[in-house]
């Protein structure tokens, strides 16, 4: 089983920023896709960002111009910069990785993060 272990959630006022950041095992054979999600109450989890192994980045119109996704490859990581942070930014934020766990493994399999709170609020 692969855990992504996420970190960086937390209380904010609107304008403020976090930063959330996700490990993905070292041992793991080859990452294709690394991404963002988010969850609020009552609603359904939806893309906040992702970034695909060429480095191209794909964001949600809601986070455009606020949000960055970036990764480091070396230690597979991807973190989440939020930058003027909304009420309506309220959610818990789930990692997300489409990989491979060895070379001996064809199917490429989405792993989820246990999630961590951001809380936007005066």
């Amino acid at each position: 089983q692969v855990q992504l272990v996420e970190s960086g959630g937390g209380l904010v006022q609107p304008g403020g920023s976090l930063r959330l950041s996700c490990v993905v095992p070292r041992s793991i054979f080859r990452i294709y896709v690394m991404g963002w999600y988010r969850q609020a109450p009552g609603k359904q989890r939806e893309l906040v960002a992702t970034i695909p192994s060429d480095g191209t980045t794909n964001y949600a119109d809601s986070v455009k111009g606020r949000f960055t996704i970036s990764t480091d490859n070396a230690k597979n990581t991807v973190d989440l910069q939020m930058n003027g942070l909304k009420p309506e930014d309220t959610a818990v934020y789930y990692c997300n990785a489409r990989l491979r766990t060895s070379s001996a493994v064809a199917m490429r399999i989405n792993y989820w993060g246990q999630g961590t709170q951001v809380t936007v609020s005066s």
